[in-house]
């Protein structure tokens, strides 16, 4: 009768052990890249919805929000004589459990009509819809006064 020696059962195993560390790290890479796809969406979400705002393209805007958020008047009438003159992200989206994050912005525009500059922060909340793969603004337009 033999005894097996040490070195033996480890090299046995080696396969099953290689085995499970791929298949772990491969779970885990799967999520890691979804993860980091519902970020880059996030980002360009936020960053298209800034564009469209800083060029006045208000119609644009209103298509970030969430379909159940907008309403019959989408477009406020008072948008037409607002510029934003600037939009600077205070803090950049912070994630609150997978679905869900936080923007906030500092946004100055200027009323046309009476050539006054304002500024106002605008809190965004950002939903993410797993089915559509799509981030929608849920906080609504911001209100210029």
């Amino acid at each position: 009768m033999t005894q097996s020696s040490p070195r033996r059962h480890r090299i046995a195993l080696f396969p099953v052990a290689l085995a499970a560390t791929m298949a772990a790290t491969l779970t885990s890479g799967c999520a890691t890249y979804k993860e980091d796809r519902r970020q880059d969406a996030l980002e360009a979400a936020t960053n298209a919805y800034a564009a469209a705002l800083r060029w006045g393209y208000y119609e644009t805007a209103v298509g970030y929000l969430h379909p159940d958020k907008r309403k019959v008047a989408d477009v406020p009438k008072n948008l037409a004589n607002m510029r934003v003159t600037r939009y600077d992200v205070v803090q950049p989206p912070i994630p609150s459990g997978d679905t869900s994050a936080v923007q906030v912005v500092q946004i100055d525009y200027l009323h046309q009509d009476i050539q006054r500059i304002k500024s106002l922060s605008d809190r965004q909340e950002w939903r993410y819809e797993p089915d559509t793969k799509t981030w929608w603004l849920y906080s609504g337009l911001p209100t210029f006064k």
